[in-house]
């Protein structure tokens, strides 16, 4: 996976670009290991977006008031840089044209070629669905309830989220170390805990400090992490809606009482006469949109509206609910679907699928589409 850019480093500012080659981390680990490395806070590193631990992924970073030499000369576990110049303005979400993708699928049969370019036009033409993917709820699959608890102001499951409950796939060291927590054991699972999550250590000597007071877990996260669990959350209920969606077979239809996503400028509207604009839905110009919840959402109204109030419902949640102390978290609308752009399918001792995305759509939904079992 490769990032498009916006735009081009200029060569003067006071912020540093790099561009890194990652292996087997999250970005938001890289920013980390950056900040360290060069002394600087971690609210100086900015990305345009995050990339899967999974993937080889290129992308570019931003450095505040460093030398490039500095960053030219570090060297970093599963981090390669490729390029470091010089610009006026920090990297922030959105500052991105779009991620191009080269995947191999490997152990499949040749014959699966055709049935996938089949696919791959299909979805050209009507859009994928827009789910969140697996990796947006991070290595333990549970940052939406981290988001959920910070929204509900529950510090008893944030602890249990972050801190506790180990899972059989994590480590040994870090197994013991949440069972500690678990226990309430604070000052043996500050000791025991590993120097590799040094963000819940620092939770974790936060509650020790308040004499095991749980709601002193929520000061030592920063405000980015905590945006990413309730965008989490709020990704959750969308994901919910979309599978509604997709069950009436609605992904592109539009109906009264809908809010449509203008794509390319990102407006919305409510839709009053679903037959006068359903043709710019089939061209694509427009399409069906779902909520991520918060105070200043858009809501839908009419059947569309229904399907969202219920969900919000059975949350136990108000949009209101989602204004967090000290976050900015106002509500947007996301497109139920997205269009997948230079697509090319290939064999190449595997099956080999490139293809060209907006910022925020996910290459395992386009992937998990051609690969259904009933294909």
């Amino acid at each position: 996976m490769e990032e498009i850019p916006r735009y081009l480093p200029s060569g003067q500012g006071q912020h540093v670009f790099v561009t890194i080659e990652k292996r087997g981390i999250p970005t938001y680990v890289a920013m980390r290991n950056f900040a360290r490395a060069l002394n600087i806070n971690s609210r100086d590193v900015g990305c345009a977006g995050l990339k899967d631990a999974h993937a080889v992924t290129r992308q570019t970073l931003s450095l505040n008031l460093v030398n490039p030499d500095d960053v030219r000369a570090l060297e970093l576990p599963n981090i390669k840089i490729l390029s470091v110049e010089r610009h006026h303005n920090k990297l922030k979400t959105g500052h991105l044209a779009g991620n191009r993708f080269v995947i191999r699928v490997r152990d499949v049969n040749q014959s699966a070629l055709p049935v996938a370019q089949a696919v791959i036009e299909r979805l050209t033409q009507h859009g994928v669905p827009n789910f969140f993917g697996q990796q947006r709820f991070g290595y333990r699959h549970n940052t939406d309830k981290l988001g959920e608890a910070l929204v509900r102001n529950d510090p008893v499951r944030f602890v249990a989220e972050y801190l506790g409950e180990p899972q059989p796939h994590e480590a040994r060291h870090i197994f013991a170390a949440r069972k500690l927590v678990d226990e309430r054991r604070w000052e043996e699972a500050l000791e025991a805990w590993p120097n590799e999550l040094p963000d819940e250590k620092q939770a974790i000597a936060a509650i020790l400090a308040a004499n095991g007071e749980l709601s002193a877990v929520f000061q030592p996260v920063n405000k980015k992490m905590k945006s990413l669990f309730v965008s989490a959350f709020q990704s959750r209920l969308f994901n919910a809606l979309l599978a509604q969606r997709m069950e009436m077979d609605l992904l592109g239809v539009l109906q009264t009482g809908d809010v449509a996503y203008l794509h390319g400028k990102g407006a919305a509207f409510l839709v009053t006469d679903p037959a006068a604009e359903q043709p710019r839905a089939d061209s694509f110009e427009i399409s069906p949109s779902g909520p991520l919840f918060g105070p200043k959402t858009l809501r839908a109204q009419g059947e569309p509206g229904r399907r969202e109030d219920a969900v919000l419902a059975a949350s136990g949640l108000a949009a209101e609910d989602f204004t967090v102390a000290g976050l900015k978290i106002r509500g947007a609308r996301r497109p139920y679907r997205f269009q997948i752009k230079q697509p090319n399918i290939w064999w190449d001792d595997g099956l080999m699928v490139s293809f060209e995305l907006q910022p925020g759509a996910y290459a395992t939904t386009v992937m998990a589409e051609i690969m259904k079992p009933d294909r």
